[in-house]
C-alpha cells in the first residue's frame, strides 16, 4: 500500500462536514478510515459534571491535540491507532477506545483541524465546508437535542457564549489554509461529486 491520502475537513458546527464525510465513505467504504477531532476532548474526568460542563469546548485548548497529531502521524505510517471514546452527555472520555487501522484514504474531521499548523502540515487535502450561520445554528439544534441529550435553553446559551464567538476566531480564520472550499455541506452534491471523484483517482 502507499502512503495513506490525509483528507481534512473542516468547517463551522453544523455545516455539514458528517454529511460530506458519509458521503465519501458510501462511495470508497472499506478504503476509508475516519477520524473525529470530536473524540480528542482532553479527559476533564477530575472535575465535577458542573464545571466540566462549563468549559469551552470550541477553543482549541479543549482538545488533547498532541494525542491527535499523534495517532494523525501513526495511521500515515500504516500504525493501527486507538481513537478516544468521548461522552457528550457527561463531558467526559468513555473508558473504552476505538480501534482505527490505516486504509489508502484517512479522513480527519472537525472545526479546529486546521487552527494547528502541525496537524495541517499532515494533510494532503483540506477542504472547508462553507454553511451560513442560520443553518448551522438550526442543524446544531437538533444534533444536540437527538444524540447529545441537551435542552434548548443550553444549546442558545452554549452557542451565545462560545460557539460563536469561537467560530470567529478561530474557524471562520481557517478557511483561507482550504484546497476546496465546499459551500451548503451536504446539499451541495456537485461538490461532493468532484471530491468522491478526486478520491476514486488517488485510490486509482
Amino acid at each position: 500500500m502507499h502512503d495513506p491520502v490525509i483528507i481534512g475537513i473542516a468547517g463551522g458546527t453544523g455545516s455539514g462536514k458528517t454529511c460530506i464525510t458519509d458521503a465519501i465513505h458510501e462511495e470508497v467504504k472499506d478504503e476509508l478510515t475516519i477520524i473525529s477531532q470530536d473524540s480528542y476532548y482532553k479527559p476533564f474526568e477530575g472535575l465535577p459534571l458542573e464545571e466540566r460542563s462549563q468549559i469551552n469546548y470550541d477553543h482549541p485548548s479543549s482538545l488533547d491535540m498532541d494525542l491527535l497529531i499523534q495517532h494523525v502521524r501513526a495511521l500515515k505510517s500504516k500504525v493501527p491507532i486507538e481513537m478516544p471514546s468521548y461522552d457528550f452527555k457527561n463531558h467526559c472520555r468513555k473508558p473504552d477506545t476505538i480501534r482505527k487501522i490505516p486504509n489508502p484514504i484517512i479522513i480527519v474531521e472537525g472545526i479546529l483541524i486546521y487552527e494547528n499548523e502541525e496537524l495541517r502540515n499532515l494533510m494532503d487535502i483540506k477542504i472547508f465546508v462553507d454553511t451560513d450561520a442560520d443553518i448551522r445554528i438550526l442543524r446544531r439544534i437538533e444534533r444536540d437535542i437527538s444524540e447529545r441529550g441537551r435542552t434548548l435553553e443550553s444549546i442558545i446559551h452554549q452557542y451565545l457564549e462560545t460557539v460563536r464567538p469561537m467560530h470567529i476566531q478561530f474557524v471562520e480564520t481557517t478557511k483561507r489554509f482550504a484546497d476546496v472550499i465546499i459551500p451548503e455541506g451536504g446539499q451541495n452534491r456537485i461538490g461532493i461529486d468532484m471530491l468522491v471523484s478526486r478520491i476514486k483517482a488517488l485510490l486509482n
